[in-house]
């Protein structure tokens, strides 16, 4: 069975009267060629600048030059003539896969996702989150994690949780952040080093680690759940979560890289290395071994979860670096 093929043909006209030196300059860097050479093969337009191509890649390079903002069309492969008479092709770099894929038809917008623009970079090390804030609209964000902003951004401080966390020395301030008489960008730096997470909440709640929570938009709740004095003294954690629910994004952080974990039944992790989980799952501290390992064994108390969710977990351990580092402490000698 033969495979249909077509010829790519530059027609030499323009899409809604693009800037033809802008488009040249897209073409050449497109096809990783000169804007001399895209220049010359419009002056001959229209020119088969691919040909022999299977239908389907032709379609992609097709959207691809619309999309730059010139004119394209298929033509249906002609009996081969004699080589001295073909015109001259112009060769292309094949176009990945991805980038191709990317590419949409002229006119055809993609729907816009949910939530705030938004971006991180610096990733899995120390990220660092900008996000876009519209017109007079609030984005809720860690006390001391703002970096940077623009200048029609105002700030409002509160305190998350109530006085009976203050107490406990378990505080959660959060700055507001409004961007009033329009748009405004703010770049966030968390405190601790590591990787940091995007979840769009629609009406699902997820908690998170006391030191987890980053930033949200001002639709989502933020408030604190008590563990219990039992899970929360023994677990060696803090004695209370962060819950976060409603709809709207949600940006927390961990120490080191993220993992997200799909669990189905029962799943255990170490207290230390959790970051956040999504409600309906159940959770329970224990001991790996007997008494004599906890003590002696280096491994702690251990999560384990029991039920249908998500745990997102962190490839770094604040307490096990700090027993890491405890050794090379400069000792003053008597």
């Amino acid at each position: 069975m033969t495979t249909e093929t077509c010829d790519i043909v530059l027609s030499g006209k323009l899409v809604n009267g693009a800037d033809k030196d802008q488009v040249q300059q897209k073409l050449g860097t497109l096809f990783k060629t000169t804007e001399a050479k895209i220049a010359e093969l419009f002056t001959r337009a229209p020119v088969a600048i691919k040909k022999s191509v299977d239908v389907s890649t032709a379609q992609k390079y097709q959207r691809a030059i619309e999309k730059a903002g010139a004119e394209c069309v298929l033509k249906t492969q002609q009996p081969p003539v004699a080589k001295e008479q073909q015109e001259p092709s112009l060769s292309l770099v094949p176009m990945p896969e991805q980038q191709a894929e990317k590419v949409e038809p002229t006119g055809v917008q993609k729907p816009k996702k949910p939530g705030y623009d938004f971006e991180i970079t610096g990733q899995p090390d120390y990220s660092f989150l900008t996000v876009q804030i519209p017109a007079n609209e609030t984005l809720k964000v860690e006390a001391s994690a703002m970096a940077t902003m623009d200048t029609n951004i105002e700030m409002k401080t509160k305190l998350k949780g109530g006085f009976g966390r203050f107490l406990t020395g378990e505080s959660l301030f959060i700055n507001d952040f409004t961007a009033a008489n329009g748009p405004g960008e703010i770049g966030i730096a968390p405190g601790a080093p590591g990787d940091l997470l995007h979840q769009y909440l629609d009406g699902n709640t997820i908690y998170l680690q006391n030191s987890a929570y980053v930033a949200s938009t001002a639709d989502v709740t933020v408030e604190s759940k008590w563990q219990g004095m039992v899970k929360g003294f023994f677990s060696g954690e803090s004695l209370f979560l962060i819950r976060c629910s409603g709809k709207g994004d949600l940006w927390f952080n961990t120490y080191g890289a993220i993992i997200e974990i799909d669990v189905e039944d029962d799943y255990v992790v170490d207290t230390g290395n959790i970051v956040a989980f999504t409600e309906g799952l159940e959770y329970t501290i224990r001991k790996v071994g007997g008494y004599k390992s906890l003590f002696f064994s280096g491994e702690g108390l251990v999560c384990r979860f029991s039920g249908k969710g998500k745990v997102w977990i962190q490839t770094r351990s604040a307490a096990a670096f700090v027993s890491w580092a405890h050794w090379f402490r400069p000792v003053k000698r008597k």
